[in-house]
């Protein structure tokens, strides 16, 4: 069911109800029947109208529906006694996309933080809910803690929140080591950030030949994805592929994947996937800014990608009904079109991570030289008796890093 809230443009509602039967779909479920209320207030107990909720209560006995899905969030109340009234399961625009993540993800920092926002999401809805309980807990699938009673419930509910937050500041720790290792060895870091199935992991397969999972629907990946990618210098950079953001992105959702976010405050650049042949682009647009706004990381230099430029017969129109954001190119990730032009900005964005250097190092100092050519880009190399003159553009804590070494030689 779609809403057209109060002081809501109607197309915007359109788009938010069309994008719901997307993730619908995504999900698993398939769409039996479609209802849309244009609301002049929001019933406390229903969300939507006492006359829509006996009408919705036919249709889905009409249509044999098991499940009815409200493109809004709901308060655990107005779901229990929707649940109540119309004798099936109930899920809001929130429940769903947990359910959707909750198949997705694949790693077990993946599979942690889904749990924690779900059981954050179910723990208030428990509440009161007696014999409702199996038809609210378990998503379009089967998962969700079942049918028990609600105290014990309850409880243990709560002990898994604890422990998976626990694991999860575990898990936070760990990255940071991670990242620590990864700045001993220097190099940009890029991010790919994106509206959900704007192509950014297409992209990625396409730049690192990574063999990310990638496919034509909502939230495809979840799992971040690093990879080493070599621009047209000779330099390398490491590129992350994150999770796509949509409209309405629930808070829950936000905070238990911020372990995973922190990639993007690590990040030095970042290029922002956009679908150039969707009608709606301005607007997914501004819904990204507003979750890296969210984030703290809106102010970090920022590529612009149009992908897709395949399935738009003249792009020329888009920039001009949309505007044409800036630094920015077009490409087609699917077909490899544009890559080389892709690289070259961001070779720009990065060049000026980068300075020459000078250093004389002893012959014998294979493992300085190895980093070097793993870190840099050697324009002259001499060598003499007892020493090797090198003439490199390395990043800036690397010249220091040379730098601190040469004098210690000396």
């Amino acid at each position: 069911m779609g809403i057209w809230r109060p002081g809501q443009v109607r197309w915007q509602a359109e788009d938010s109800f069309h994008e719901l039967k997307e993730l619908t779909r995504t999900a698993g479920a398939q769409v039996v029947g479609e209802a849309f209320q244009h609301l002049k207030s929001i019933h406390p107990r229903f969300f939507i109208g006492t006359g829509k909720v006996q009408e919705m209560k036919d249709q889905v006995f009409t249509c044999g529906a098991d499940l009815v899905i409200l493109d809004e969030e709901l308060t655990p109340a107005q779901q229990n006694h929707l649940a109540e009234v119309l004798e099936v399961k109930v899920l809001d625009r929130t429940g769903l996309i947990l359910d959707i993540f909750s198949q997705r993800a694949k790693s077990k920092e993946g599979k942690l933080q889904v749990e924690l926002a779900a059981l954050e999401y179910l723990y208030p809805r428990l509440k009161g809910q007696g014999h409702l309980m199996s038809r609210l807990g378990a998503g379009i699938g089967t998962r969700g803690p079942g049918e028990t009673k609600l105290e014990t419930d309850r409880r243990r509910m709560r002990d898994r929140i604890s422990k998976l937050k626990d694991e999860i500041q575990s898990i936070q720790q760990s990255r940071e080591l991670h990242r620590r290792k990864r700045k001993a060895i220097p190099m940009p870091v890029v991010t790919l950030v994106g509206y959900t199935n704007t192509g950014k992991s297409t992209l990625l397969n396409a730049l690192t030949h990574a063999q990310v999972f990638a496919e034509n629907k909502l939230f495809a990946t979840l799992d971040p994805t690093t990879r080493r990618l070599r621009l047209p210098s000779g330099h390398d950079i490491l590129l992350t592929d994150t999770v796509g953001f949509i409209k309405k992105l629930p808070v829950e959702l936000i905070d238990a994947f911020r372990a995973t976010l922190e990639e993007l405050e690590e990040s030095d650049v970042l290029v922002h996937v956009m679908d150039a042949s969707d009608p709606y682009l301005s607007e997914r647009v501004k819904e990204v800014m507003n979750v890296l706004t969210q984030l703290g990381v809106d102010q970090k230099p920022m590529l612009y990608v149009y992908n897709k430029e395949d399935c738009v017969k003249d792009l020329r129109h888009v920039f001009i009904r949309q505007g044409r954001l800036q630094p920015s190119c077009t490409i087609s990730a699917l077909n490899h079109s544009g890559l080389d032009t892709l690289l070259k900005e961001l070779e720009k964005m990065t060049d000026h991570f980068y300075e020459w250097i000078d250093l004389s190092i002893p012959i014998t100092d294979q493992k300085t030289l190895a980093l070097i050519h793993a870190c840099g880009v050697v324009a002259e190399v001499k060598y003499s008796e007892k020493t090797i003159q090198l003439k490199a553009h390395v990043t800036h804590p690397m010249a220091e890093k040379l730098r601190q070494l040469a004098n210690k030689i000396t």
